[in-house]
């Protein structure tokens, strides 16, 4: 349970540094376009399933990265 907590702590420490959010997403969406398009012979079940989760935290970390994180509220 403590590694998945810091994992969880890495990851968001990663999407606070705007930067290095686009550099690591672009390369997680890279590679798993590279599984997607690409024609393997050892690629299976798991490195599809893999290559799904790495293009939405890719995917996700860029999105973070240019945007910004969002407010916790909104003043009116």
């Amino acid at each position: 349970m403590p590694t998945f907590r810091r994992a969880r702590g890495t990851l968001l420490r990663l999407a606070l540094a705007r930067p290095a959010a686009v550099i690591v997403g672009v390369a997680l969406a890279t590679g798993s376009a590279t599984l997607m398009f690409g024609d393997f012979s050892w690629e299976s079940w798991l490195t599809d399933g893999l290559g799904l989760v790495l293009g939405g935290t890719g995917v996700a970390l860029v999105m973070i990265g240019i945007s910004g994180p969002r407010p916790d509220w909104v003043d009116t």
